[in-house]
């Protein structure tokens, strides 16, 4: 029996290696492909002309190839996404943790799994009939699909990853630690903020690094709020981002255009493993001090 129980653990042991496995090699083999697709484009044009080129023309009689403005763009609009969501969808966890009567969390929880499961098209084309036209109208410009609208269609997009994550992390807290804040003398919000939260905040902080990763990775509900033009950023003008700018011209291009997609693919991925790479050195960081 002893020896059927050791022969199962080894087989589920090489069944959960060769799965580890195959998911490293997927990566590895994504990255050589948009290495290898990305680079020749990138010496046809010139690095620094590719990444701080200003003018994007892929299919003027003299093309240019400049993807500085799709970068700003990208980093601006997730930037604006996370200043929005991450307090909301941070505090929203919070209260549903730890505040929250039974009623009001399975309301507030089903609603935030709701969110969710909507499509990102749906929200690309409520944003495009009810958030743009509500911008034009509020600010008097001439278009309201622009970084703003995408900006608020994003920040509401990544709250059901920051929400759910932020709620598992909060809730795996012992809770002896907060039995003894509050034996100390502490009111229930400051044991929450002060000794639930800084116990949580490996977890919170995964929680943020998804909500990057939906933020950047992004494509069609921003297509249809931003507008899509390939102008340098700005709140209320039409923009458009590293997603999007591959999705949208990959369905016609060909040649030294279509090379440089791939590059801006080969960019966007370079450009979210920094970030994640940067996260995860500041909670080393922070578990080492």
């Amino acid at each position: 029996m002893k020896h059927k129980k050791q022969l199962l653990e080894t087989v589920i042991h090489g069944v959960f290696l060769i799965l580890g496995l195959i998911t490293v090699g997927c990566v590895l083999l994504i990255t050589v492909y948009l290495i290898l697709s990305g680079i020749p484009a990138i010496r046809k044009i010139g690095l620094l002309d590719f990444l701080l080129g200003d003018t994007w023309a892929s299919t003027a009689a003299e093309p240019a190839f400049g993807i500085l403005p799709f970068i700003l763009t990208s980093i601006y609009g997730t930037a604006g996404a996370i200043l929005l969501g991450v307090p909301i969808g941070f505090l929203t966890a919070v209260y549903l943790a730890k505040m929250a009567p039974s009623t009001i969390r399975n309301v507030v929880s089903s609603a935030v799994s709701l969110l969710a499961g909507i499509p990102s098209v749906v929200y690309g084309l409520v944003g495009m009939m009810v958030l743009v036209p509500a911008i034009r109208t509020l600010f008097h410009i001439p278009d309201g699909a622009s970084l703003l609208a995408a900006i608020v269609v994003l920040g509401i997009m990544i709250l059901p990853s920051i929400i759910n994550v932020s709620i598992t992390a909060l809730e795996a807290v012992p809770k002896e630690y907060e039995d003894a804040s509050l034996a100390l003398g502490a009111t229930p919000v400051e044991t929450y903020f002060k000794v639930s939260v800084p116990a949580a905040k490996s977890g919170i902080a995964a929680a943020v690094v998804l909500g990057v990763g939906r933020a950047i990775g992004e494509a069609m509900a921003v297509m249809m709020v931003a507008g899509n033009a390939p102008n340098m950023p700005s709140l209320f003008q039409s923009v458009r981002f590293l997603t999007t700018a591959v999705a949208s011209e990959m369905s016609y291009s060909d040649g030294l255009q279509r090379q440089a997609l791939f590059s801006i693919a080969l960019v966007l991925f370079l450009f979210i493993m920094l970030i994640n790479a940067t996260l995860n050195f500041f909670l080393k960081r922070s578990k080492e001090g």
